[in-house]
């Protein structure tokens, strides 16, 4: 393969920057705040069963989890939540969406390097504002041809994002760092998929077993490794 012909589709959340550890430190203050009511224990299952529950309408995102947060919070008081507990709730949404956005080590290098070379692309899902804010502030915009922020990361939305940007899939590979997102929709459709884990993975993003597909998949221990696997990959 020729590396002008290449397209390298790149995650956001927790692949770029970090993200699901600001959710785990408001998660600790969302229990601290209910904990005179419930358990650590019911108040996760809770919220996550909420959650769960309101992704068709709300999507994903912190505006969707502050929603799913207030509800959570006045079904586990049977309604006795105080209307400054709902402001404070309310208020942690609000720090989330302002948080500084910390790009995690080597990106910006190595996106600097792969850029001349290859069509790089940022695919990702969550809130359109909020996804729009962090990419701004990261720094790395100007790496990247096109943007999708997409409702889902599915078979068929990076099928009809192939069709969009006419991708060859045989000559794609996805960097991230969800099995279920990134990685297992590109290789059913014929793509490669390079998975950078995160220390931490939202619940509902986690999967049982790595996929098997020999040449495509390429599991990292860090970013720092991915000119290398892309190297291996491109290789004719």
């Amino acid at each position: 393969m020729a590396a002008s012909e290449l397209t390298i589709g790149f995650d956001a959340d927790d692949t770029l920057w970090h993200n699901e550890t600001i959710f785990e430190r408001v998660h600790a203050r969302y229990r601290t705040l209910l904990a005179h009511y419930h358990d650590a224990a019911t108040v996760d299952r809770m919220l996550f069963a909420t959650e769960m529950r309101n992704l068709e309408l709300y999507g994903y995102g912190v505006k969707g989890f502050t929603l799913s947060a207030i509800e959570t919070a006045i079904a586990l008081t049977a309604g006795k939540i105080s209307a400054s507990e709902i402001q404070q709730l309310i208020a942690l949404g609000q720090e989330m969406l302002a948080h500084p956005v910390d790009v995690l080590p080597g990106i910006p290098e190595i996106l600097a390097d792969l850029a001349p070379a290859y069509r790089l692309l940022v695919i990702t899902k969550g809130d359109l504002r909020d996804q729009e804010r962090k990419l701004a502030r990261s720094g790395l915009a100007t790496h990247f041809r096109h943007v999708e922020i997409l409702s889902e990361k599915d078979v068929s939305s990076y099928a009809a994002l192939f069709r969009r940007h006419a991708i060859a899939p045989a000559r794609f590979l996805m960097v991230g760092n969800s099995l279920k997102s990134d990685i297992l929709p590109v290789l059913a459709l014929g793509g490669a998929g390079a998975h950078v884990p995160y220390p931490i993975t939202w619940a509902a993003e986690r999967v049982e077993a790595a996929p098997e597909a020999s040449g495509r998949f390429f599991t990292l221990k860090s970013a720092l490794e991915l000119p290398g696997v892309i190297q291996t990959w491109a290789a004719p």
